[in-house]
């Protein structure tokens, strides 16, 4: 069996765009016709430079190999151009073609890549969603409530989502994040983000669990001025208070709150996690599987979290590959935590998808199909080209003005 096509899609994600602008997706063919699909999540660049990038990576390492090779591939990809070290870009192109080869994997098998990676260690996996706007569609354009800004709207939403049967919500009300960070945060987002906690707990009690995002905008010292106002509130994490680049830093977080840290949605590759997770930065390890370098390396890192008593909980922002791979991931991991999910899985991350993701009462249920358990609905794809120029992520470009 050897690999012998690749077709890349660029989607323009439409209102509301929960999940980011676009999604790139690609599609492996085997010789005797098995496909293979996967995401890539690589925001440094713009789209059509990660997919040269992942035509550039197949033409020297992908066409004409066996995809059942996955250590010598990662290997040779991770090593090539003399580099043998992270590097973000090239992990999320060699995550999506990862990918697709357990695709091909699982289907030539006729397993779930789960049953491949160590077998059903989940029956059922625990999700959570981010405090998405209420959106209502009009007849020329969508209304959002302001879930982002207001604790008593965020409140109401997270009663919604609740009776929809989530168990646990994430907000980020800490401010915006900057090409400056990391910075001390401002004595109303500290005054905001604590009243963002009060309300929705006093709206949800013990239902639901409150996992509070920020993005790496503080030092270390603004970071733990911020956990001491959260800790009344017993939030479940503490989402990457100080950039991703220093874990001795983000240590000292840690150390300092009674709330666990998670993070690792900017990482990638064993290397960075081991050190992420042996100097105590994190006991929550959130790799988003479109960017940390594939499916076996996760399970690798997940190995090494596990050692260490931490738990994996995926991140998720980006299309429905990725949310497939991480219910994959998810599944065969015994020291799964909890799933990210974008809502129920409905609308156009549904439509984007032949198969579906099951959600039920809170709840993912594992696939049984063979492979990642999705096939890309090419016709939806097709119909959605991205023609922007934004990037998938845009922070503020210089120091964030006060109170912000």
């Amino acid at each position: 069996m050897k690999i012998a096509s690749l077709k890349t899609f660029i989607v323009a994600n439409p209102p509301p765009t929960h999940g980011g602008r676009y999604f790139i997706f690609l599609k492996l063919v085997t010789a005797c016709g098995i496909e293979g699909v996967g995401e890539v999540y690589a925001a440094s660049f713009g789209p059509r430079t990660i997919v040269a990038m992942i035509e550039d990576v197949f033409a020297h390492h992908v066409e004409g190999s066996d995809p059942f090779a996955i250590e010598v591939l990662w290997r040779n990809v991770h090593g090539r151009g003399y580099s043998q070290r992270p590097d973000i870009s090239l992990m999320g192109v060699l995550s999506g073609i990862e990918m697709a080869l357990w695709d091909i994997i699982g289907k030539a098998a006729d397993k779930p890549v789960y049953q491949l990676l160590g077998g059903k260690a989940q029956e059922t996996l625990r999700s959570y969603t981010y405090l998405y706007p209420r959106v209502e569609e009009g007849e020329h354009a969508y209304s959002v409530s302001a879930v982002y800004d207001n604790p008593d709207a965020a409140a109401e939403r997270a009663l919604e989502y609740l009776a929809m049967g989530f168990t646990a919500v994430k907000f980020d009300p800490a401010g915006a994040f900057s090409t400056f960070d990391p910075r001390q945060p401002s004595l109303e987002r500290l005054e905001l983000s604590e009243l963002f906690c009060r309300r929705i707990r006093e709206a949800v009690g013990t239902r639901c669990d409150l996992l509070f995002g920020t993005h790496g905008q503080f030092t270390p010292s603004g970071a733990i001025r911020l956990a001491r106002r959260l800790e009344a509130y017993d939030p479940l994490w503490f989402e990457e208070p100080v950039p991703p680049e220093m874990p001795e830093e983000m240590a000292k977080v840690a150390r300092s709150t009674t709330i666990p840290i998670a993070a690792g949605e900017r990482l990638c590759t064993k290397y960075e996690f081991a050190r992420l997770i042996e100097s105590g930065a994190a006991s929550i390890i959130q790799m988003n599987l479109g960017r940390v370098g594939g499916l076996l390396e996760a399970k690798k890192i997940a190995g090494i979290a596990e050692a260490h008593y931490a738990q994996i909980a995926p991140h998720l922002y980006c299309g429905p590959i990725v949310g497939a791979a991480n219910i994959q991931i998810a599944t065969c991991s015994p020291n799964f935590l909890i799933l990210e999910s974008i809502g129920r899985w409905d609308g156009f991350q549904a439509d984007l998808i032949h198969g579906g993701i099951t959600w039920q009462d809170g709840y993912v249920i594992p696939p049984t199909a063979p492979g990642l358990g999705v096939e890309l609905n090419e016709d939806v794809a097709l119909a959605h080209p991205w023609t922007g120029g934004d990037l998938h992520l845009v922070p503020v470009f210089g120091p964030v003005p006060r109170g912000q």
